[in-house]
C-alpha cells in the first residue's frame, strides 16, 4: 500500500528574482517535516481549547448565549483576515518570518487567556489568537509540502489532512478533562498550551528555510483569493463537501457541549469536550488509515457518510437519544476526516511551489468561512428559535450540502479525480 499519489515536490521552484533558497538550520529536514506537523497540532490544540471553557466563563461572568457567540466569531473572522492579508506572504519571504511572527503572537494570546477577567480581556485574546492561527495554518501546511519527503510524495498532503481536525479534537478533549479534573481550569490549560509555543519557536529558530525569498512580498498583503486558472475546476467541484463538512465541525465546536448539556442532560465539562472528539478525533483517525486511498474514492464515501452521520445525530436529537446522536457523530467524523484528506491532498498534489501559499490560504479561508458563518447564524437563531429547532435546520443543510457534493463528484471528469 502506498500514500495517495501526489507529484513529487521540491523546495523551490526556480522563478525570476529569487534568492537562492538557504539550506542552513541545524535540523534535519525529515525532523523538521515531523516538529511542523506537532506545531500544526498545537496551534489548532489551542484554537479548539476555550470551547469546553465557553459554559465555565459564562457561570463565572454571566453573560449571554449571544455573547458567546460573538467570542466565537471574532476569532474565526480574525482568522479568515489573517489569512486573506497573510496566506501568500510565505512564499515570498520564506516561511520562517512569517512561522516566528505567527509563534509570537499566539504566545501573547495564550498569555492573555490565562489571566483573563472579564469577557473584554477574552475578546482580544481571541482576537490576536484569530491572527496568529491564521497566518500559522497556511504557513505551516506549505511548509509540510516543502519538506514533503521523496519516496512518501502523499505524506504531506496526509498531514495537512489529519493535523487540522487531529489538532482540534486534541484540543478540546484535553481542555475539558483539564476543566473537569484540574485545578484552574480557566488558567492551567494556556500554560501547557504557552510551553508548547515556546518548543515551537526553538523548532522554528534551528529549521532549515525552504522557500526562496523573491519580490513582491510587500504586494502580497493586499487581501485577495487567488486560484490559478487551471485548478479552478477541481477547487470549485470541492466545494460543497469542503463547506458542508466544515460547517458540521462549527456547529460542533460552537454549539456542540451547549447541544449535550442542554439538550441531553451532560453537564460534564470532559462530555463537553468529547462531544468534539468524537466528530474530529474520528476524522482524523480516518485521514491516517485511510491514507493510500485515491482522493476520488474518498470524495466518493465522504459525502455519504458526512451526510447519513448527520441524519443519525439529528435523529438521535429527535429521540432523545444521547448514544445514537453519538454513533451519528462518529459516521459524520468518518466523512469529516476523509473529506479534509481527499481535499488537502488534491491541493497538496496540484500546487506548484509558488502556488502553494496561495492555494492553502484559499482553501483555509473557504473552510473558515463555512465553519463560522453558518454557526453564528445558528448561535444567534437559537435564542429566538430554540437549541433543538436551530440545530435540526442546521443539520438538514449539512446533507444537502452533502447531496450536491456527491453530484459535483460525479460530474468530474475520471481523469480528475485521481
Amino acid at each position: 500500500m502506498t500514500e495517495p499519489a501526489s507529484a513529487p515536490v521540491t523546495a523551490t521552484a526556480a522563478h525570476p528574482g529569487q534568492r537562492p533558497t538557504k539550506a542552513g538550520g541545524k535540523l534535519s529536514r525529515p525532523f523538521t517535516f515531523a516538529a511542523i506537523g506537532v506545531i500544526f497540532v498545537v496551534f489548532m490544540a489551542a484554537s479548539a481549547a476555550p470551547t469546553p471553557l465557553y459554559v465555565v466563563y459564562q457561570q463565572q461572568w454571566g453573560f449571554s448565549a449571544t455573547v458567546l457567540t460573538l467570542v466565537f466569531a471574532v476569532y474565526v473572522f480574525a482568522l479568515i483576515a489573517s489569512l486573506l492579508l497573510f496566506g501568500a506572504l510565505s512564499d515570498f519571504v520564506g516561511r520562517r518570518p512569517v512561522l516566528a511572527s505567527a509563534i509570537a503572537l499566539e504566545a501573547i494570546a495564550l498569555l492573555l487567556f490565562a489571566v483573563a477577567g472579564n469577557v473584554g480581556v477574552l475578546l482580544v485574546a481571541r482576537v490576536l489568537q484569530g491572527i496568529a492561527t491564521g497566518a500559522a495554518m497556511t504557513t505551516l501546511g506549505a511548509t509540510l509540502v516543502d519538506l514533503n519527503p521523496p519516496q512518501a510524495p502523499g505524506r504531506a498532503g496526509v498531514v495537512n489532512g489529519v493535523a487540522p481536525v487531529g489538532g482540534l479534537a486534541v484540543g478540546a478533549i484535553g481542555c475539558g478533562a483539564l476543566v473537569q479534573f484540574a485545578p484552574a481550569p480557566t488558567h492551567l490549560v494556556f500554560l501547557l498550551l504557552l510551553a508548547g509555543m515556546i518548543l515551537a519557536a526553538v523548532v522554528v529558530v534551528l529549521m532549515p528555510e525552504t522557500t526562496a525569498r523573491r519580490p513582491g512580498g510587500l504586494g502580497s498583503l493586499a487581501p485577495r483569493l487567488g486560484i490559478p486558472v487551471r485548478l479552478r475546476r477541481d477547487v470549485y467541484a470541492l466545494l460543497p463537501i469542503l463547506i458542508a463538512s466544515w460547517a458540521l465541525g462549527g456547529l460542533y465546536l460552537s454549539l456542540g457541549p451547549s447541544v449535550a448539556a442542554g439538550l441531553f442532560g451532560l453537564t460534564n465539562h470532559l462530555v463537553g469536550g468529547l462531544v468534539v472528539t468524537l466528530l474530529c478525533g474520528t476524522g482524523a483517525l480516518t485521514a491516517f488509515t485511510l491514507r493510500s486511498w485515491p482522493a476520488g474514492r474518498l470524495l466518493g464515501i465522504s459525502s455519504t457518510l458526512l451526510g447519513s452521520g448527520t441524519v443519525l445525530t439529528l435523529i438521535g436529537i429527535e429521540t432523545g437519544s444521547a448514544v445514537l446522536a453519538a454513533v451519528g457523530t462518529v459516521v459524520a467524523g468518518i466523512g469529516f476526516g476523509a473529506s479534509a484528506l481527499a481535499c488537502f491532498g488534491t491541493f497538496a498534489r496540484l500546487a506548484a511551489p509558488a502556488e502553494r501559499g496561495e492555494l492553502f490560504s484559499v482553501a483555509y479561508v473557504i473552510s473558515y468561512l463555512a465553519f463560522s458563518i453558518p454557526a453564528v447564524i445558528a448561535g444567534l437563531a437559537s435564542t429566538g428559535f430554540g437549541l433543538r429547532a436551530t440545530t435540526t435546520v442546521y443539520g438538514l443543510v449539512v446533507v444537502a450540502l452533502c447531496v450536491a457534493a456527491g453530484v459535483a463528484q460525479r460530474l468530474r471528469p475520471p481523469e480528475r479525480q485521481k
